[in-house]
């Protein structure tokens, strides 16, 4: 399976080929501005640098989240208005489920700065199957939830600080299209590509607009 993948959800963005296990390339992108007005064309460029054209692959990724909420949007939209144009499948695939793929222990529990003095944070077994949901809390609070085992936390900038259990900690790239691409190209494999308009973000925790909608003072709460 040749996928064509994004991730635009931090500022250290990224997009890769990848074709089966094989990583055919991977650009890391930053633009402080976004990436919207120059994910076109990087895409464009690496298509051509390969001599593949959008209808000569068989599917699309994008990292779903968690991340920055307007980041995340760019690059789902990216890949689902791709797919849309060729008619093929999408995946979407989370940025911690992304970390979790460099793993290399039984379990691997990936986290990711939140702000606001939270991580983003889960548990993965080997198989990149979910043991422990997809969270936002403390950093303490998480630790402290971490199940015994063959355990190994993965981050890429997040810093652990003393706070850090004895555990195996593995830094993992700050660019994650490449491990996007390749459980996407899996899932395609395996038929589990989407629609384009099935596809949705992975915020995990909601927008500061979504909350100030809701409830204003749970806006005001978070600082908004």
């Amino acid at each position: 399976m040749k996928v064509l993948a994004i991730d635009t959800t931090s500022e250290c963005g990224s997009i890769a080929l990848v074709e089966g296990a094989r990583l055919i390339e991977e650009v890391p992108l930053h633009s402080p501005d976004g990436f919207a007005h120059v994910l076109f064309q990087a895409i464009e460029r690496l298509l051509a640098g390969h001599q593949i054209e959008l209808g000569g692959l068989d599917g699309f990724a994008a990292a779903a989240g968690p991340g920055s909420f307007t980041g995340v949007r760019v690059g789902l939209t990216a890949a689902k208005g791709l797919a849309e144009a060729v008619g093929h499948p999408v995946v979407a695939v989370s940025n911690l489920q992304a970390l979790a793929w460099f793993g290399s222990r039984e379990l691997r529990a990936p986290v990711l700065d939140a702000r606001r003095g939270e991580v983003y944070g889960a548990v993965y077994d080997s198989a990149l199957n979910l043991v422990h949901e997809e969270t936002v809390s403390p950093f303490r609070a998480w630790l402290e939830s971490l199940p015994a085992g063959d355990i190994e936390i993965i981050t890429n900038g997040f810093p652990l600080g003393e706070e850090a259990p004895g555990l195996p900690v593995l830094e993992a790239p700050r660019w994650l299209a490449g491990a996007v691409g390749h459980i996407a190209a899996a899932r395609l494999a395996a038929g589990a590509g989407q629609d384009p308009a099935q596809i949705d973000a992975n915020y995990v925790r909601r927008s500061d607009a979504e909350l100030a909608w809701i409830d204003p003072r749970a806006a005001e709460k978070s600082g908004a």
